[in-house]
């Protein structure tokens, strides 16, 4: 617009705002370059309890691989995080972290930490431990049989009557996360084969038109996923014979042969790495 001299207002110059980078309280390095490090790990023995924050300058003995946190939901992707270190056995069992310590290595404050370590203690992976941090449950081989033998009671008579009323055609749309499975198998990523094998039982189970069925099966199969104490280590050969055996069983569907359906399941069950 003309000004009142009758000139042309010159036009302000586009303003720009500084980066005001990562939310308050967080501090994000580049991305994967935060994670499970040395410091995070807080010995479970001896000496007097300490506060969290003097646990959060304590040196592990153990380096744990790094793995980044983004900045969009921290807290959902230090859940992820910390699940899957549960599941490689990067926090080990009987061990207590701490949250700001934890939270140093993400690049992130400590009450996302401690919000996800809240969620993982509902699930039972780990146990509060007053002014000092969180302790990683130690899991017994009886636990797993008996989680076992409830994800069979439950799943096998579900995948029996599925299998009579199911088309064919629907087992057959599950291939692609069979074959997602075998990858993550021939990579030996435990972790992310841990999601995809739940991701997998999540789809044979969505059917049945239970929703609460289906989130107590996953319950029961992220528990069995934990490591146990004396457990050796996870064998790549181990993963690729339990995944080998989801194609077995989506054959097995599609062609209705309850018998092996039934002996599938159960032994998918008892043989699956833990």
């Amino acid at each position: 617009m003309p000004d009142s001299a009758g000139g042309a207002r010159p036009v302000p110059e586009p303003r720009t705002e500084p980066d005001t980078g990562p939310e308050a309280g967080s501090a994000p390095g580049p991305e994967g370059s935060a994670g499970f490090a040395d410091s995070e790990r807080v010995p479970g023995q001896g000496g007097p309890p300490a506060g969290e924050a003097a646990q959060a300058q304590a040196q592990a003995q153990t380096p744990v691989p790094a793995r980044g946190v983004r900045r969009h939901s921290v807290r959902g992707q230090v859940l992820a995080a910390l699940r899957s270190a549960l599941v490689r056995g990067e926090l080990v069992p009987g061990e207590v972290y701490s949250a700001p310590a934890l939270g140093d290595r993400f690049g992130v404050s400590a009450t996302p930490v401690r919000e996800a370590m809240q969620q993982l203690a509902l699930e039972g992976a780990v146990e509060v431990v007053p002014n000092r941090g969180f302790r990683v449950t130690e899991r017994s081989a009886q636990e797993l049989v008996e989680l076992t033998e409830v994800r069979a009671l439950i799943e096998v008579p579900v995948m029996l009557r599925l299998a009579r009323t199911v088309p064919a055609e629907r087992w057959t749309e599950l291939r692609p996360l069979a074959e997602a499975a075998r990858v993550a198998a021939a990579a030996g990523d435990r972790a992310a084969y841990a999601e995809c094998d739940r991701a997998f039982h999540r789809a044979l189970l969505s059917p049945c038109g239970n929703e609460q069925l289906v989130m107590f099966a996953d319950d029961l199969l992220r528990r069995s996923q934990w490591p146990l104490v004396t457990a050796p280590a996870v064998r790549r050969a181990d993963l690729m014979a339990d995944a080998a055996e989801h194609s077995a069983l989506l054959d097995a569907l599609e062609a209705r042969d309850l018998t092996v359906i039934q002996s599938l399941l159960r032994g998918h069950f008892e043989t699956a790495p833990d």
